[in-house]
């Protein structure tokens, strides 16, 4: 879809309002395309909530050195984990309605959704909903994959892209263009087959899919709340709480030492923390991509058995007691 969006150059040029925090790699595959990356900031303290004055102030913001074309949104957020409100979807429905932005919506996460009255409600469901003045007006581009979430069928690789409210002879244009880009292999596509439609009561493999299934969901709910828990009796440790996804993204305050030792390496302070976390305790993280200037964090991933996950817990405890040690006032 990137390659339908993209063109231009100077101030024709498209420019995407992407989420900060975001996938970490979204700003890479925008570049590579030609995109102006227009960002707009996630409320942490809100609970990673999308205001509505920040989405118009990155608009307005763009405007003078590229011509925005697209919004592209994650529900459930990714590294955040936070979940859509409907309300807050109807918002955005409406902000690229008055805006003429194409919607790009990131929802791989859709079956991972564990929070207290939390719902997942996929944006094509809201936006046809809301009535013929969004319904037959708005572009909106969802996708969903088997090698995220509940299937976390990463090996296997394939997935699916839903447009609605696109020219039909667009229509015809992307699926040239991905046929000639894209080839699921046959398992792959096996998988995504039973996702989207699973066994059914009386189907010799719906007991045990059901069971697997199940246990999945049960198992991401537990351990992102673990992990929530755990990660706030650290010192320095702020987390929002998880309510969809598989990743938890805890902020760090770090001693300043830290800081300046990461600057004079050409890092940032999250990325010598997550790389020292590597070397020392062989725990892989990711480090926070896309944010505030100064604000630090780290993307664990809680789509593991238990056992596994307090083993890297009580890695991660001590690693992190040593480096706020190391690099102390004191040190």
């Amino acid at each position: 879809m990137l390659k339908l969006l993209v063109r231009g150059k100077g101030v024709s040029q498209t420019g995407v309002l992407i989420p900060q925090p975001c996938p970490h790699t979204l700003p890479m595959l925008l570049e590579e395309v030609g995109a102006v990356l227009v960002p707009y900031q996630l409320s942490e303290e809100q609970g990673w909530a999308l205001e509505p004055g920040e989405l118009h102030r990155a608009l307005t913001a763009s405007r003078g050195h590229c011509r925005p074309r697209a919004l592209y949104i994650s529900n459930p957020g990714i590294p955040t984990g936070h979940v859509q409100s409907r309300k807050s979807i109807e918002w955005v429905i409406q902000f690229a309605a008055e805006e003429r932005l194409f919607l790009l919506v990131n929802e791989v996460y859709q079956d991972c959704v564990y929070g207290e009255g939390m719902e997942f409600m996929s944006y094509k469901r809201v936006l046809f909903e809301m009535g013929q003045q969004y319904s037959e007006m708005v572009e909106l581009a969802s996708f969903h994959s088997i090698s995220n979430g509940i299937m976390g069928e990463c090996g296997l690789r394939a997935g699916y892209m839903e447009l609605v409210n696109v020219d039909p002879a667009v229509m015809v244009f992307a699926k040239t263009l991905l046929c000639t880009d894209i080839n699921a292999p046959v398992t792959g596509q096996i998988a995504l087959e039973i996702m989207v439609n699973p066994p059914r009561p009386g189907d010799p493999s719906h007991s045990k899919y059901t069971q697997e299934i199940l246990t999945n969901r049960i198992t991401l709910a537990q351990n992102a709340q673990r992990a929530w828990e755990f990660l706030i009796g650290l010192p320095g440790v702020s987390c929002q709480p998880v309510t969809g996804g598989i990743f938890i993204y805890p902020r760090l305050s770090l001693p300043p030492k830290a800081v300046e030792q990461a600057r004079s390496d050409g890092l940032e302070a999250d990325v010598l923390y997550s790389q020292s976390l590597l070397d020392e305790e062989g725990v892989c993280v990711g480090a926070g991509c896309e944010q505030r200037e100064d604000k630090y964090h780290i993307r664990l991933c809680v789509l593991t058995p238990s056992a596994t996950l307090e083993k890297v817990l009580a890695c991660l405890g001590s690693f992190h007691l040593h480096f706020l040690d190391q690099f102390s006032q004191h040190a």
